[in-house]
Order: C-alpha cells, then sequence, then structure tokens
C-alpha cells in the first residue's frame, strides 16, 4: 500500500511541476515567412512548449503554406503579439498546446483578453500528443465567443499517428507536412 501511495504521490508531483513549467509564457520571437508585399496577411500566434516545440515548426509550416499561395505571415510568440493587436490582418491562426485536456493557458487569456477578433477569419490548430478532442473544442468556443469567423480547425498530434497510412516516417515531420498543406487549402478558400 505504501509503494502506491509513493507512486501516486510523485506522480502528482510530477504532473503539478510539468503544469507549472509549461503554463509559463515563452519569449518573444517574431518570424515573417513569405514576401512583405504580398496582398493577404496572416498573423499566426503560438506559445513556444518547453519541451518540445511542435507548434513553433506547425505555425511556421502553416505560414509557409499561406506563402506559396502568395501571402504573408507574421509568426509570433504570445509574448509578441501584443506588438501586433493595431495591425491589420487577412487571418488569424492560433496554434495551442494540449495540457491537462485544454488549450494552453497563454493562447487561451491572449484570445480572452483580446477584442480585435471580432469579425475577423480565424484558424484553430490544437496540437497534443494524441487526445485533442476536448481541447479542440474548447479552442474553438473561446474564438467564436469573440465573434469571430472560425473558418477551420484541424488538429495535430506528437504521438498519435497523423495519418492513416503504416508508415516509418517520424509523426511530428507528417504533421508539419499536413500543417503546410492546411495553410495553402485556407489561402484557397479565402481567395474564393
Amino acid at each position: 500500500m505504501t509503494n502506491i501511495l509513493v507512486i501516486l504521490g510523485s506522480t502528482l508531483i510530477v504532473w503539478i511541476v510539468l503544469t507549472v513549467v509549461v503554463g509559463k509564457k515563452g519569449p518573444e520571437k517574431v518570424a515573417v515567412i513569405g514576401m512583405p508585399n504580398a496582398g493577404h496577411k496572416a498573423l499566426i500566434v503560438y506559445d513556444p512548449d518547453p519541451i518540445y516545440n511542435l507548434d513553433e515548426k506547425i505555425s511556421k509550416s502553416f505560414a509557409e503554406g499561406l506563402s506559396e499561395k502568395g501571402w504573408v505571415s507574421k509568426v509570433v510568440t504570445v509574448a509578441a503579439a501584443k506588438n501586433f493587436e493595431k495591425e491589420f490582418f487577412d487571418l488569424y491562426v492560433f496554434c495551442a498546446n494540449t495540457y491537462n485536456w485544454a488549450p494552453d493557458r497563454a493562447i487561451r487569456n491572449h484570445i480572452k483578453n483580446n477584442d480585435y477578433l471580432q469579425g475577423e477569419h480565424v484558424v484553430a490548430i490544437t496540437l497534443g500528443s494524441g487526445s485533442t478532442k476536448r481541447s479542440q473544442r474548447l479552442l474553438e468556443d473561446l474564438i467564436k465567443q469573440k465573434d469571430a469567423i472560425l473558418i477551420d480547425s484541424r488538429t495535430f498530434w506528437l504521438m498519435k499517428p497523423n495519418t492513416e497510412s503504416k508508415t516509418k516516417r517520424s509523426n511530428s515531420k507528417i504533421a508539419v507536412e499536413k500543417a503546410n498543406n492546411f495553410g495553402k487549402e485556407v489561402a484557397e478558400r479565402i481567395k474564393k
């Protein structure tokens, strides 16, 4: 019985420490992808994961997909997003990690505390190890509460297969490729 309590206690302590560590807002980072004079602009906001930064890779890959269709994107961390709140964008993209079956706190707070999304086109991207259904729904609900136009929402996983075919390729590389294609799809959809 003592061994079970020690294991449960240790697991709880590790869970709490991880929740605190991943809940902290990351540093300010900005990357511009595409030609500055492009006809359409996107703001892509993510909060870097301190353990495995799939969200930055997904966000940049989505921006590269947009770029191939003539867009320019500012890919920014939540900490840097405040510098672009007054700037106009044709599209806003929020890439949220899943922690404790919910979108990461930094992305949630950013969306809750800003009113620039009303009537704007928004895409939601939810990341996680594999169990993202609740997190995706919560992210979509947050965006809709801001009276934004949610044009699409997708999930990508670190561990759960991102494709139905059996492959030996890295799951995260497949997710990055799919995010690129998703960016192209969204660019085409908005163009119409």
